[in-house]
């Protein structure tokens, strides 16, 4: 099994998206206007490129597991 990896996202609030990347899956940079559809995105584009850049071969996958960090920062105006 591949260890845990660890993919941060952040809101763009320029382009209303969210934005996914990570150190530990190269070439992952990826977007999607909610968190549901970015999930969705990642479940399929970090065995692509696991693959892709040999890290993993497609008769070892099983379980790729997964920490996803995000953060949004957010601004209110009172009165």
């Amino acid at each position: 099994m591949i260890k845990k990896l660890t993919v941060k996202a952040f809101w763009d609030s320029e382009a209303n998206v969210w934005v996914a990347e990570s150190d530990d899956v190269p070439g992952l940079i990826t977007e999607a206007n909610t968190m549901e559809k970015l999930i969705d995105k990642l479940h399929s584009l970090i065995p692509e490129l696991l693959q892709e850049n040999s890290i993993l071969q497609e008769q070892d996958i099983q379980e790729i597991p997964f920490l996803l960090y995000s953060e949004r920062m957010e601004t209110l105006r009172c009165g």
